[in-house]
């Protein structure tokens, strides 16, 4: 597996998250929540990736984000998902819609 390339979709006071490529197309993605103690992590691959690919993406996450984000931690959990990327939906979303139902 080439090196992934973490982008940064947003970030908050004790969160971020990142959309995840390697070798130009996308991964997955990767949420980070940071607690005193403990920074957990929710990974969602898009493909089929062997536990030695998994465990790589999970060290260089912690090597390139984690580590650098200067927020101490005893564990790094990760919760591994394969899926698919089916959408993004917002209020935007919702009010585009109710107005199409409405004949507007």
């Amino acid at each position: 597996m080439d090196e992934a390339r973490f982008e940064r979709q947003y970030r908050t006071t004790h969160s971020e998250g990142y959309l995840i490529f390697e070798a130009g197309e996308r991964l997955g993605r990767l949420d980070l929540h940071y607690t005193p103690t403990v920074v957990y992590a929710t990974l969602v691959v898009e493909r089929e990736l062997d536990e030695d690919e998994i465990l790589d993406l999970i060290e260089q996450a912690d090597d390139d984000l984690v580590l650098t984000a200067d927020v101490p931690r005893e564990d790094f959990v990760v919760q591994v998902y394969q899926g698919r990327d089916l959408g993004t939906y917002s209020d935007e979303y919702f009010e585009e819609d109710e107005t199409e139902d409405n004949g507007s």
